[in-house]
């Protein structure tokens, strides 16, 4: 796990000083360059300054604008990392090179479903409060991650959510509403399964919280679990056959990917 920000505020920080140099070298000013790009002044001085994470749009046309060479376009990698809290970088990193991914949720709907109306619901909830800069960062790193849906080869992925996360109205109703219909459509492609843990079952495994596994294309199965901003990442086999064992019961014990199709129906039509 990464430990803190500072690696990734350091490339930020990098990235600024490459674009003022380049910037610099050629003889714009903040608000030409801002023009050439279609971004604001101001934007461009968030950027240099490293207190903006500048989005892969912007990085590719500054990178064309100020003839980089490739040089500004390289670090959209490491720059996008840094999008994410420094506690879910690493989970971040493996998700994208996940060929198998089963995520278990009881707290709310995970974050690969999330529409972009549900996530900034989410993070505007969360106390302390987060900057705005900083929620429209991070919601638009979630939304990002949900190009895992169009890799190609597809990832095999399951989701089993536990029903009050179904039922909890984050950002008000027609919020929940266009969720379930977002869970809907992602439930019908044809490499996801989504089933619900309904609220009346008498056996649930999954009570100590949410967690993730990943196997990734080099054969790793990996085990990621999160709570209260405290992550780890198991890669060790024995915390990760547990938690496999236990996500084979949730399975079982969940409605099937069926019967999970048309329970989110129902729950859309009392809505």
């Amino acid at each position: 796990m990464t430990g803190n920000g500072e690696s990734e505020t350091g490339v930020i920080r990098c990235f600024g000083q490459q674009v003022r140099l380049l910037r610099t070298s050629r003889g714009l000013t903040r608000a030409e360059l801002g023009a050439k790009l279609g971004y604001s002044e101001d934007m461009v001085t968030s950027v240099e300054l490293g207190r903006r994470i500048p989005k892969p749009d912007f990085i590719d046309r500054a990178d064309a604008v100020l003839e980089a060479g490739g040089l500004l376009a390289v670090m959209k990698e490491e720059v996008g990392r840094a999008r994410y809290p420094a506690f879910f970088r690493d989970a971040a990193k493996l998700e994208a090179e996940a060929v198998e991914l089963y995520v278990y949720a009881n707290q709310a709907v995970p974050g690969l479903l999330q529409t972009e109306e549900y996530a900034r619901a989410v993070f505007g909830v969360l106390r302390p409060p987060l900057d705005d800069v900083v929620v429209d960062e991070r919601v638009a790193a979630r939304l990002a991650r949900q190009e895992i849906f169009h890799r190609k080869p597809s990832p095999l992925m399951s989701f089993v959510i536990d029903e009050s996360v179904l039922r909890r109205p984050i950002g008000g109703w027609n919020v929940l509403r266009g969720q379930l219909e977002q869970v809907l459509l992602v439930s019908r492609i044809r490499h996801v399964e989504v089933q619900v843990m309904p609220l009346d079952r008498e056996e649930n495994a999954g009570m100590a919280g949410p967690f993730t596994l990943i196997e990734t294309d080099d054969g790793r199965r990996i085990a990621y679990v999160e709570v209260q901003n405290v992550s780890r990442v198991h890669s060790d086999r024995e915390p990760v056959r547990a938690l496999e064992a236990k996500y084979g019961t949730l399975r079982a014990q969940a409605l099937t990917p069926r019967e999970s199709l048309a329970y989110v129906e129902k729950l859309l039509g009392e809505i």
